[in-house]
């Protein structure tokens, strides 16, 4: 999603606001809600009516509560208090839609909610800012501590608190890590307080971002909130080849995206027979070797010769297997495919393409004399 700061140069190239997700406008971050309740009259209980939600670095948002009635907006940067000392980010969203975010989010609204101090200064922008630009360089650091101390465990991503009191490391692991040695050599380092944070490989690819093999940026770090189970079942039923490099994503674990389409997969397969469906006929056992969900048809082989395969369609299928369910035998798979072979189409090239050679001749030009 573009913003208003991002324009062009003088050559048309876009300049970008290169603020690395924390722009103003609230318009390239990450996660961001578009709010469909902004232009209608706000309808909700007084418990709601002060609350505001606040979206800090790579995404992680949280709910406030506005105890001094300030008239905050969308993209604003406020000051909200912090179990010690104070952190700044974000307004991502306020109004109608809070209760509807908070109910998504299964947070209690009775329960006691931080509250916003104030909108932020221009000092508390130059400190958090400072703050912010120190995180590269002490994640490169840190991670060279980790290592020293041969500790089984990768950190991700560092978020400086907004005053710049503490510092919170994500990382990775396998299993369970002894840090302690590793939160006193940081903290004598980077003289701070220290806070590990251990998430999951899915959240570390939605705290990074990146982009996936279909050419757009990863689900889980523009839109996607929720992470659910994904299983090999899931490629079965689409007809996919079981390949870990193909089905995995930058995460390293199965692809979001293969549950998006499941439900209608799983719907169409209804009417099927299970793909391991025998047909008994006179000539011998046949097996079910592909199945195309979209066309309707199935293939089957003989036990005995696997080369030739015969393309049946579901409903006749069916009706092999309510005779089979009766005792009987029919007299071959070639009865019933016959009627369900399709003519071969003849393609032609209507676009009228060139040929691939035609710059492999060199072409004269003609000279012409001039008349005398």
């Amino acid at each position: 999603m573009g913003c208003s700061s991002c324009g062009t140069d003088s050559n048309g190239a876009p300049k970008g606001c290169k603020n690395n997700g924390t722009c103003g406008t609230d318009g390239c971050n990450k996660m961001t809600v578009f709010n469909w309740l902004s232009n209608m009259e706000v309808v909700t209980e007084k418990e709601f009516s002060n609350i505001i939600e606040v979206r800090f670095k790579n995404g992680r948002k949280e709910f406030y509560r506005n105890t001094e009635d300030l008239t905050i907006s969308i993209g604003d940067l406020v000051v909200v208090k912090a179990e010690r000392g104070y952190d700044l980010g974000h307004t991502t969203l306020r109004g109608g839609l809070i209760q509807v975010q908070m109910k998504k989010k299964k947070v209690d609204s009775k329960k006691v909610l931080l509250s916003v101090l104030r909108k932020a200064s221009q000092k508390d922008i130059d400190i958090w800012t400072k703050s912010r630009e120190k995180e590269e360089a002490i994640k490169k650091k840190s991670r060279q501590i980790a290592i020293d101390l041969k500790l089984k465990m990768k950190i991700s991503d560092i978020e400086y608190q907004g005053d710049g009191s503490k510092a919170t490391f994500y990382y990775t692991a396998g299993g369970r890590v002894d840090f302690r040695q590793l939160i006193r050599e940081m903290a004598r380092e980077f003289r701070t307080r220290i806070e590990m944070k251990q998430i999951g490989l899915r959240e570390e690819a939605a705290r990074l971002g990146g982009i996936g093999s279909c050419g757009r940026e990863l689900c889980c770090s523009t839109w996607l909130s929720d992470f659910r189970s994904v299983t090999t079942s899931a490629a079965r039923y689409q007809q996919l080849s079981l390949n870990p490099q193909k089905l995995a994503g930058q995460c390293g674990k199965l692809k979001c995206c293969l549950n998006y389409e499941l439900d209608f997969y799983q719907d169409a397969l209804k009417g099927f027979p299970k793909s391991n469906t025998k047909i008994l006929t006179e000539k011998g056992i046949a097996f079910c070797q592909k199945i195309d969900i979209f066309k309707g048809l199935l293939w089957f082989v003989y036990k005995n010769d696997s080369v030739n395969w015969y393309e049946l369609s579901v409903d006749k299928v069916n009706e092999i297997l309510k005779i089979n369910a009766t005792g009987k035998k029919i007299a071959s798979l070639e009865e019933y495919a016959s009627s369900d072979k399709q003519e071969d189409t003849e393609f032609k090239n209507v676009v009228g393409q060139d040929s691939l050679t035609r710059f492999d001749k060199k072409k004269f030009k003609k000279k012409f004399r001039k008349k005398v």
